[in-house]
């Protein structure tokens, strides 16, 4: 795995941005209308705000090298939640690749993410998006769907 991910809903992005700066004494690496993102290394973490939703915890995760690391780790999240959904070719957070979200126990959504490039605006929804079948082909996406459960819903499509 290549860094943990954590992504908050913030209620003032200016605010917010000024705290986490400070806390990790580093500028974000991006900022954008309603987001920002630090990608720090030591943890190595990518942590993202946005705004758009109630404040607290969006979701967590891993983001990966690679498409065969993210066909892996995704395994692993099937296994332990029984089910997955997979985005190939999703387009959120001013970012495209591809996507597993799994939640845990208690509802907690947790996304593997392989980035394969940048976009200039926010995205949103996915090139396709199914349930369970881990299939051999890359993998991927925030898409924004019928089949998402609610809290996954939650996670992107909504800013």
């Amino acid at each position: 795995m290549s860094r943990f991910h954590v992504h908050l809903h913030v209620n003032d992005l200016e605010q917010s941005i000024r705290f986490y700066s400070t806390l990790f004494a580093t500028a974000p690496a991006r900022v954008e209308a309603g987001y920002a993102k630090w990608m720090l290394d030591d943890p190595k973490v990518n942590f993202a705000i946005s705004t758009g939703q109630p404040g607290g915890v969006s979701h967590l995760g891993f983001q990966v090298d690679s498409d065969e690391e993210l066909a892996h780790v995704s395994a692993r999240a099937q296994a332990a939640a029984g089910t997955v959904l997979v985005e190939k070719g999703a387009r959120c957070c001013y970012a495209k690749g591809n996507k597993a979200w799994a939640e845990d126990p208690q509802g907690v959504v947790w996304e593997t993410f392989h980035t394969t490039g940048v976009l200039e605006e926010a995205g949103s929804g996915a090139e396709e998006t199914f349930r369970d079948e881990l299939r051999t082909a890359p993998i991927g996406g925030c898409g924004c769907s019928p089949e998402r459960t609610a809290a996954a819903e939650s996670v992107c499509c909504a800013q």
